[in-house]
């Protein structure tokens, strides 16, 4: 059983995603800095610097945004991320150029947002992606024949110069993938339609991604998410109005508790406030310590506790048999692979 919480304060937001009483996915919206990932804009390029073939882009936010010469090219392979060595960004883009970027990486307190020209808008069984002819499936369907098929459905229904990245929840569809294709192309066809002042060299917004609700739920589209329990009437209220517009939504129970502190369900707090901690116990006694720094997040495997029955090998195998099953669990808690490089150091203590 999957079941959403929302919990609406003065200041912010905080979503719970959990499954059968466990945490499994925790995000915060904060009213005044709400997240810029998945935004497109008209920016404004203003510094190129030529020594990293980057380029800083004014989206109109407070900090510039940084964008590297790989992510101006034009994507010919999603699997591939080289560009020649010959070619210079300087060649490629100019100061006071209007450019049309995506929001990657969202900014922090030292640095602003990572941008890209390499447009996605992501739908319930594909993701969008303008100007490639790129069609590749998820991995996680690993048929063969399912994989061609679904590819061929795809590119027959796909507009000239738009890619896809075929999703997980496509396998064994085609009427919905049809659909899905039509209602994510017409949405890109109103953002490039926005009205552009040739004449304004200031940066635009044409389109806001979707919160964090909705990302969870186009993710969950074909798992069981019975109920979403909400402790505010108008928090209430919009989301209602929001999955009424989704066939696949409707199935889905609104639960208000107004007077209820919701996250004392399933001692859902303490499962936060537990998330947050530097150091996770393994079940056998060994431990995982996730350190998060700017440029990466590390994690290292101890023994701990456990020195096991036979030999070191075994108790090493049997340590980071399950470390790899609570880092995973982790990283998907914390949203650690959204805003950092991850590096994984197995110690043997």
């Amino acid at each position: 059983m999957t079941e959403i919480f929302v919990q609406k304060n003065k200041a912010n937001k905080e979503i719970a995603l959990v499954e059968n009483g466990i945490l499994v996915e925790y995000y915060e919206e904060n009213d005044k800095e709400k997240r810029k990932e998945g935004n497109i804009y008209i920016g404004i390029v203003k510094d190129i610097v030529e020594g990293m073939q980057a380029a800083f882009v004014d989206i109109g936010t407070e900090k510039n945004s940084f964008i590297h010469l790989k992510d101006i090219m034009p994507k010919v392979d999603e699997t591939k991320d080289k560009i020649d060595e010959n070619i210079k960004i300087e060649n490629i883009i100019k100061p006071n150029q209007k450019i049309l970027v995506q929001v990657k990486k969202d900014s922090n307190d030292k640095k602003g947002a990572k941008v890209s020209t390499h447009i996605n808008l992501p739908s319930k069984y594909v993701v969008l992606m303008p100007n490639t002819d790129i069609v590749t499936v998820s991995q996680k369907i690993e048929d063969k024949k399912e994989q061609e098929r679904l590819i061929k459905l795809v590119k027959e229904n796909l507009s000239k110069n738009n890619g896809a990245i075929i999703r997980t929840s496509a396998e064994g569809k085609e009427e919905e993938i049809k659909r899905d294709i039509k209602n994510i192309e017409q949405k890109w066809e109103k953002i490039i339609e926005t009205n552009i002042d040739p004449n304004n060299n200031k940066p635009k917004i044409l389109y806001k991604s979707e919160g964090i609700l909705e990302k969870i739920l186009i993710d969950l589209v074909e798992e069981n998410v019975t109920k979403i329990i909400v402790n505010d009437k108008k928090e209430k209220e919009k989301i209602q109005k929001d999955l009424e517009k989704n066939i696949e939504y409707k199935k889905i129970k609104i639960e208000l508790k107004e007077k209820e502190k919701i996250f004392d369900i399933y001692d859902i707090e303490k499962q936060i406030e537990k998330s947050k901690n530097r150091k996770v116990w393994l079940k056998c006694g060994g431990f995982i310590t996730i350190d998060k720094t700017e440029a990466l997040t590390a994690i290292d495997v101890n023994t701990g506790k456990y020195t096991g029955r036979k030999n070191l090998e075994q108790t090493i195998f049997k340590v980071n048999k399950e470390a790899t099953v609570e880092i995973a669990k982790q990283i998907r808690l914390r949203d650690t692979g959204r805003n950092n490089n991850n590096r994984l150091y197995r110690h043997k203590k």
